[in-house]
């Protein structure tokens, strides 16, 4: 590995200049990003006290890198357009990496860790306008860290480019809108605008109950209480019960992971709330499912009538590399519970959801992932590599864009 730039003479280290990444042949050869930070001698057992927790982020944010990663002897890895990069540095020691979580962490946060081996929390680093979604976690006997980057900048619908169709949720009263996908494919990116939307639009009050605060928003037309699991409240399904008596409007889970706050989460939508929440799933169907499943066999029935009432609509997403512009777009699929779908749920037919998704595209504005991506394809915003790989039925997807004209087998 190329050694990094040393202190001469007087010199600080601050006043080195940055490397840019196409004057670093040798390392891009290596698929290293240039880290322009000194390098330090570890002894074992000691921690790094001159490591920079801070400037390695802002350099992340310079970079416009969206993830971190810092794992017991492998230098500091920075993720750029959805693929992991390491940075030109030395190892990190275990003893460094448990330095830089104490020093982020509260009480209530180490005692989760020591009882766990895991938590969540956010940071936001000094002099820097960015926020981070942190996981601190153990593999293999040694610590862990993974920093996602939030920009303090709030999003818009808009900004997004997400569908204008999205903010028809954002303008009933009560009801449950999910926004699902795999981690990192934005969900609570969605949630913010969603949020934001109302904010700026709605005289309410708005609870959101997150693990931990990722969007920090100040008031608008709205009232926003921000509580974060371990700082404000103990965790989702007591703070969501908690907060139906704080005379809330609008409430919004970062996440419905056991069947007490799903349970909640339905109750308080079915009686005058209006509920935003984010689950693991890949589409609607499989939201619907995961939903059900999460109870005992002699509640289904009761849950599907309970979720067929109160959904307003889900919305899955994954982000995908563009080819038209640096960065990455989402393709959405969008279910709105329209009668015919709410008389599915009802009756457990979940399989047929998709066909009745993509019939719906006129009327209710609704759209399955694999047309939401030809529309991506067919506007060259994103490859044809890109949208066949992002397709759960790459087959379809395949055949439905070489009848358009899209693909021709090479």
């Amino acid at each position: 590995m190329i050694s990094v730039p040393r202190r001469t003479g007087g010199q600080s280290y601050a006043a080195l200049p940055l490397k840019s990444i196409a004057t670093a042949g040798a390392i891009a050869s290596r698929r290293a990003l240039w880290y322009p930070f000194p390098r330090h001698v570890v002894s074992p057992g000691k921690a790094l006290q001159e490591f920079d927790i801070d400037r390695l982020l802002r350099f992340a944010v310079e970079k416009k890198a969206s993830d971190v990663h810092l794992r017991t002897r492998r230098p500091p890895l920075v993720r750029l357009r959805g693929s992991l990069t390491p940075l030109n540095a030395d190892p990190l020691e275990a003893d460094t990496i448990e330095s830089v979580a104490e020093r982020m962490m509260n009480e209530y946060q180490r005692r989760t860790y020591r009882e766990r081996m895991a938590v969540d929390l956010g940071y936001t680093p000094e002099g820097l306008d960015s926020r981070f979604r942190v996981a601190i976690y153990r593999q293999r006997g040694t610590p862990a860290i993974t920093f996602r980057s939030i920009p303090r900048t709030l999003p818009s619908v808009g900004s997004l480019g997400l569908p204008q169709t999205l903010k028809v949720f954002t303008k009933r009263p009560q009801g449950l809108v999910l926004v699902t996908g795999p981690t990192g494919a934005g969900k609570s990116t969605t949630l913010a605008a969603l949020i934001n939307e109302i904010n700026y639009n709605r005289a309410v009050h708005i609870v959101t109950i997150e693990d931990p605060v990722e969007f920090v928003f100040d008031d608008n037309r709205a009232s926003i209480s921000q509580q974060e699991i371990g700082v404000d409240t103990t965790g989702f399904a007591f703070a969501l019960r908690n907060a139906l008596r704080q005379d809330p409007d609008v409430i919004m889970v970062g996440e419905m992971r056991d069947p007490e706050t799903i349970s909640t989460a339905i109750t308080a939508a079915e009686t005058g709330h209006l509920i935003f929440s984010t689950l693991h799933t890949n589409s609607a169907s499989q939201s619907i499912n995961r939903i059900i499943d999460s109870f005992p066999a002699n509640q289904h029935d009761q849950i599907r009538l309970q979720l067929s009432q109160a959904l307003l609509g889900i919305v899955s997403q994954r982000l995908i590399n563009r080819d038209d512009v640096p960065g990455r777009i989402a393709a959405i699929e969008i279910m709105i519970n329209s009668p015919a779908i709410k008389e599915m749920i009802r009756k457990g037919e979940i399989k047929a959801l998709p066909e009745v998704i993509a019939r719906s595209v006129d009327y209710y504005r609704m759209q399955t992932m694999d047309q939401s991506l030809i529309a991506l394809i067919a506007n060259r915003v994103i490859s044809v590599k890109e949208g066949l790989a992002a397709s759960q039925n790459p087959d379809e997807l395949k055949l439905s864009i070489t009848k358009l004209g899209f693909y021709t087998e090479s």
